[in-house]
C-alpha cells in the first residue's frame, strides 16, 4: 500500500461532503459571510430549488483584489489567526472552507468591490479548476453566484430532494438568519417570486410580523431574563397558537443559529400542561452568554455548540418562558386566542310572516336567566313561553310579524328595561355549582353592579358604556359557550375548558394534599386484580389528590374522603379514569403522574357543556379565569377563550373603508 498526498481539488471535493450538504448549506454559508462583512441589506435569489442557480448579493465591506485571490484558497480566513482565537470567536464563519468547497462542486462566480476602489474583482471557477481573475465594474459589496450545483458529482446530486423541498429548506434558513439579525434587511426571491422580505429596522417584533404575519404577531408574548452571565430575550406564542413541528422554533446564541436539545426540552417543560402532545409553540429565543463558556467548533456546519454549563441554560430558558406565559396582571383580552382565518358562511333562511291581525302561536320574548316566569309573562301582553335552551330551538320557533316588530320596537325596548330593573337578585353560583366554591377571588363573589347586569345598557347621554379592561358576559350559546365583550372586542369562552383550567391551576398550586371532604356514607368500590394492585401501589398519590381509601376486602376499597371541589357522584368515575391513565403511562416521573391525575380530576369536576349558567355564574368564571396562572388553554391544550377584535368584526361584515 502506497500513501499519497491528495491534491487540493480532491481535498475540496471531500470537504464539500461535510460543508455543502445541499443548496441550503450554500446559502447559509454565503449569507453568514455577508453578515460578517457588515452588510445591512442581503438579497438572495434561487431557481429550481437552488440546484441550477443561486445568487447572494450584499452591501458589505467587499474585498480587495488581493483578498479575493486569497478567499478562494482552502483555510484562508480573516476571522481568526491562531487556535486561541477559537475561544473568543465572535463571527459566524472562521474555518475558511466555504468558498473553495462550494467552487469545487459548481460553476462559481464572485464579484466584489471595496468602497474607494475604482474597479472590483471578478473570480470565476468551474468545478474546482484554476480560477480566472479579471477587473470588473460592480457595486460596493459582494455578489456570489453558484450555478449547476454538484454538476461534477452526479452521485451527490442524485440524492437531492425535489426542487420544492430544497427551496423550502433555503426559505427556512433565510427566515432563521433574518430572525437572528433583525437589523439586516433580507430579500428572498424564489423562481422570480418574492418570498421573504424583512424591514431591517432592528426590531425583532417587526421581523417576526413581516415573516409570519399579523395573526402570529398578535399572539406573541415577550420574554426576558438577565443574570450575571446569561441574558435571554425574544418572543414565544401563546399556548393557543401552535405549530405542527419544532421547525418553527429558533434558538440564537450570540447571534448564531443553533440546535439544542436542552433549550427545546426547557420550552416543552414550561408548556407541559398548556398544549396537546402534537403541538409546539413558535419561539424565537435570543441568548447571550460569555464567548468563553461555549465551543462552536463541534459541528461541520456549526449548527450545534457546547455549553460550559448546559443545566444552567436549561433552568434560565425554563424560567424565562414560564414568566412569559404567566398573565402577570394581563386581562382576558390580552390572553385570548386570536381566531385564525375565520370562515364566513352565508345561508338563505325563509322568512316567516304572520298577518298583523293574527296572534302569534309561540312568540319569542327576551328572558334573562334570573327572571321569574311571572315577570317574564308581565313583559309580554301575549304571555311567556319556555325559554329556548339552544340556538336550534330558538330559530325553529315562529318569528314575530314584521309589522308588530317594527311598530313595537320602542315598546319592546322599554319593556326589556323594566324587566331588568325588576329582576330578582341573582342566585349565588355556589348554590348551583358547588364545585366552583373557593375558585374565585372575593371580589368576584360580590354582587354585580347595574352596569354588569346590563352590559349593553346606555348612559343618560346615550353613550355606550366602555369597559376598561373588564370582560363582561352577555349570554350563552348552546349552553356551552359564554359570550362576553369589552370595549375592544367580542369573546367566546368554552365554559368547561375555562373551569377545567381554573380547577387545574388551583390544584397544582397546592404544595401538599388537596383539601378533602369526609363522606357521611362511605362508598365501597370494587376493582379487578390489576386496578386493585394500582390502587394499593399508589395510595399516597390518591391521598394527595384528596381521595382517601382503605382496603375493606379482597379487591374492595372503602372511599372515605373525596376532594372538596369534586361532586360525590363523580368521585368513582374520576378514580377509575385515573387508574386508566396510570395503566397507559410508562416510565413517567411522579410529577408527570400527578399532573395527569390533576388534569383528570379537574376535567371531571368542571362544569359541563349543556349546563345553564346565570349571568353571575358567567361573570365569576370570567373573573376566575382572569386571575388563574395559565388561562390560555385547558390542561389538555384546548383554547379557553377566543377573541374577535373590532377590526376583525368589521372585516367580516364588509365594513372595511367605512370607518366602522
Amino acid at each position: 500500500m502506497t500513501i499519497h498526498v491528495l491534491d487540493d481539488n480532491t481535498i475540496n471535493k471531500i470537504a464539500a461532503g461535510e460543508v455543502v450538504e445541499r443548496p441550503a448549506s450554500v446559502i447559509k454559508e454565503l449569507i453568514e459571510n455577508a453578515m460578517d462583512a457588515g452588510a445591512t441589506r442581503i438579497e438572495v435569489e434561487i431557481m429550481a430549488g437552488g440546484t441550477s442557480f443561486m445568487r447572494v448579493t450584499d452591501n458589505g465591506r467587499g474585498m480587495s483584489a488581493e483578498d479575493a485571490h486569497l478567499a478562494i484558497l482552502r483555510h484562508a480566513t480573516s476571522k481568526i489567526r491562531e487556535v486561541g482565537d477559537l475561544n473568543t470567536i465572535g463571527t459566524l464563519g472562521f474555518r475558511g472552507e466555504a468558498l473553495p468547497t462550494i467552487a469545487s462542486v459548481s460553476r462559481f462566480t464572485l464579484l466584489t468591490r471595496r468602497e474607494g476602489d475604482d474597479l472590483g474583482t471578478r473570480v470565476t471557477i468551474t468545478g474546482g479548476r484554476e480560477p480566472d481573475f479579471i477587473e470588473a465594474g460592480c457595486n460596493i459589496g459582494t455578489t456570489v453566484k453558484v450555478e449547476d450545483l454538484f454538476f461534477n458529482t452526479p452521485a451527490r446530486k442524485k440524492f437531492l430532494k425535489t426542487n420544492h423541498t430544497e427551496g423550502a429548506r433555503i426559505n427556512d434558513f433565510i427566515v432563521k438568519l433574518a430572525l437572528s439579525r433583525p437589523d439586516i434587511e433580507f430579500h428572498f426571491i424564489n423562481n422570480n417570486k418574492m418570498s421573504v422580505v424583512t424591514p431591517g429596522t432592528g426590531n425583532l417584533y417587526d421581523t417576526i410580523q413581516a415573516i409570519y404575519g399579523d395573526k402570529t404577531a398578535d399572539s406573541l408574548l415577550g420574554l426576558t431574563l438577565e443574570d450575571e452571565e446569561i441574558k435571554i430575550s425574544g418572543y414565544i406564542t401563546k399556548p393557543s397558537m401552535l405549530k405542527s413541528s419544532r421547525a418553527w422554533q429558533t434558538y440564537i446564541v450570540n447571534s448564531r443559529i443553533i440546535q439544542n436539545r436542552a433549550i427545546a426540552k426547557a420550552i416543552d417543560n414550561a408548556y407541559k400542561s398548556l398544549i396537546p402532545k402534537s403541538g409546539f409553540p413558535l419561539a424565537v429565543l435570543c441568548i447571550e452568554v460569555p464567548q468563553r463558556t461555549i465551543d462552536v467548533n463541534v459541528h461541520p456546519q456549526k449548527s450545534e455548540l457546547k455549553f460550559e454549563d448546559e443545566s444552567r441554560i436549561f433552568k434560565a430558558v425554563y424560567k424565562a418562558v414560564l414568566d412569559a406565559i404567566r398573565p402577570a396582571g394581563r386581562g382576558l383580552g390580552e390572553v385570548a386566542a386570536v381566531v385564525e382565518k375565520p370562515e364566513q358562511h352565508v345561508t338563505m333562511e325563509p322568512m316567516q310572516f304572520v298577518p298583523a291581525t293574527e296572534p302569534l302561536a309561540e312568540p319569542i320574548i327576551p328572558q334573562w336567566p334570573q327572571a321569574s316566569s311571572a315577570q317574564a309573562a308581565a313583559a309580554s301582553p301575549i304571555g311567556a313561553q319556555s325559554k329556548p335552551k339552544t340556538i336550534y330551538e330558538a330559530v325553529h320557533r315562529t318569528a314575530p310579524s314584521a309589522a308588530s316588530s317594527l311598530a313595537g320596537f320602542s315598546d319592546a325596548q322599554e319593556s326589556l328595561r323594566r324587566e331588568r330593573e325588576a329582576a330578582a337578585p341573582l342566585h349565588d353560583i355556589h348554590a348551583a355549582h358547588p364545585v366552583l366554591e373557593g375558585t374565585v377571588a372575593e371580589t368576584a363573589a360580590a354582587p354585580l353592579s347595574s352596569e354588569q347586569e346590563t352590559p349593553c345598557a346606555e348612559g343618560e347621554k346615550g353613550e355606550r358604556l366602555q369597559y376598561e379592561g373588564t370582560v363582561v358576559p352577555i349570554g350563552q350559546v348552546d349552553l356551552t359557550y359564554i359570550i362576553a365583550q369589552d370595549a375592544k372586542g367580542l369573546y367566546i369562552v368554552d365554559q368547561h375548558a375555562a373551569h377545567e383550567r381554573i380547577l387545574f391551576d388551583k390544584f397544582s398550586a397546592m404544595a401538599g394534599d388537596i383539601p378533602s371532604q369526609q363522606l357521611l356514607v362511605h362508598q365501597i368500590l370494587t376493582f379487578d386484580r390489576k386496578e386493585s394492585e394500582l390502587v394499593e401501589a399508589h395510595q399516597e398519590l390518591f391521598a394527595s389528590l384528596g381521595f382517601h381509601m382503605e382496603m375493606s376486602g379482597e379487591r374492595e376499597f372503602r372511599l372515605i374522603e373525596v376532594p372538596a371541589d369534586v361532586p360525590v357522584s363523580e368521585a368513582e368515575d374520576i378514580i377509575r379514569e385515573i387508574l386508566t391513565n396510570l395503566m397507559d403511562m410508562h416510565e413517567t416521573t411522579a410529577k408527570e403522574i400527578r399532573q395527569a391525575c390533576l388534569a383528570t380530576t379537574a376535567c371531571r369536576a368542571a362544569i359541563k357543556a349543556g349546563e345553564e349558567l346565570s349571568f353571575r355564574q358567567m361573570q365569576i368564571i370570567l373573573d376566575a379565569l382572569a386571575h388563574t396562572d395559565f388561562p390560555y388553554t385547558c390542561p389538555h391544550g384546548r383554547p379557553t377563550i377566543l377573541k374577535f377584535s373590532s377590526e376583525e368584526l368589521a372585516k367580516m361584515f364588509k365594513r372595511t373603508g367605512f370607518g366602522f
